[in-house]
């Protein structure tokens, strides 16, 4: 008798349906976090399974975030996640791109040049696909401070607008740029008014990521295109550092996208693919040295203790980081137009 009540009762756990809230108290969190349940970005589901506990890594706040695993279409996503006045804590002056210091002594000029080309890769990365000129438009969503807009209009004379919920304008340069504070489907946006849009890591930390596609379909000219670059969940920094990794980035990260789940949401708001990159303009090292440092160091990264030892380190992995694009290191990026309607 005691077999089989035993038995009914291990098979009831089994057939009990996965409760992110309730898997949330239990991992102890501030009191003061408020978090909030959400279906499948993808499909719609609410049914889904633990798949990994994150945290903040990067600055070391406190919390730990639950990531599940749609049952339906296998998207990874954050549920319950945290609403929105409680992630804007998240996004202060130590978020890593919001950080005001440019100053690290004798490497100041290499710290430099290394900021400067992220944005000059990503010129090269979107001079592949769209000529860029005076009579352009480029919308540039989660702009943050500015750098790739304010860099783009010195070498094309386009048009900038940028788009992000933190307001920028005390950084230099920033009144260049016809900027929208808040939330991208928010705004007021004229109707297929931009050649290009791009969203640089802006993407994954989406709260209604089918709302931001539905308005990037509708503001983006017809012959226009958009470019997206996320982490990428299948990527072997991923394998190595698991819930490590720093494409988790928790809270901030709302959904980890694998190709078959990034590719899936581009197309679901009827966007084509035209190219999908196993690379992206964000420097895939990046995620190689804070990836060892979070497992066998902790967290919270200092840059002043980091940055001479991430440049040298960097020397031993340039073989590595020479043939990013064919080793699915980190990142992904699709360069996408609008589907026509006889397609």
């Amino acid at each position: 008798m005691k077999n089989s009540k035993a038995n009914k009762k291990n098979q009831e756990m089994k057939t009990a349906k996965f409760n992110p809230m309730i898997r949330i108290k239990e991992l102890g969190n501030p009191l003061h976090y408020k978090f909030e349940e959400v279906s499948c970005y993808l499909c719609g589901s609410a049914d889904c399974k633990e798949y990994l506990i994150g945290e903040e890594d990067l600055t070391g706040k406190d919390g730990a975030f639950l990531y599940v695993q749609c049952e339906a279409c296998n998207l990874v996503y954050q549920n319950p996640r945290l609403n929105l006045d409680s992630i804007k804590e998240f996004y202060d002056q130590e978020y890593i791109a919001h950080r005001k210091k440019t100053y690290f002594g004798i490497l100041t000029p290499v710290y430099e040049w290394t900021m400067n080309k992220h944005d000059r890769d990503k010129e090269k990365l979107v001079r592949k696909f769209i000529k860029l000129d005076a009579s352009k438009k480029l919308l540039d969503v989660g702009c943050a401070v500015g750098t790739f807009l304010l860099h783009m209009k010195k070498k094309t004379q386009c048009k900038i607008v940028g788009v992000d919920f933190k307001d920028g304008s005390h950084y230099p340069g920033f009144d260049q740029i016809d900027f929208k504070e808040g939330l991208f489907y928010e705004q007021n946006l004229a109707e297929e008014d931009y050649d290009l849009i791009t969203m640089w890591h802006f993407f994954e930390h989406d709260y209604d990521p089918n709302k931001t596609l539905e308005t990037a379909h509708r503001v983006l000219k017809k012959e226009g295109k958009l470019v997206i670059e996320v982490p990428r969940l299948d990527s072997v920094t991923f394998r190595w550092f698991g819930n490590k990794w720093p494409g988790v980035q928790s809270p901030q990260h709302t959904a980890l996208y694998d190709k078959r789940s990034f590719v899936a949401m581009l197309e679901k708001h009827g966007f084509v693919v035209e190219s999908y990159l196993p690379y992206g303009a964000f420097p895939p090292f990046f995620y190689i040295f804070t990836g060892f440092y979070f497992r066998f160091i902790g967290k919270g990264l200092n840059l002043d203790r980091i940055v001479i030892p991430y440049f040298f380190t960097q020397l031993f992995w340039l073989p590595v980081i020479w043939l990013q694009k064919y080793l699915n290191l980190s990142m992904q990026t699709a360069v996408c137009r609008k589907k026509l309607s006889t397609e």
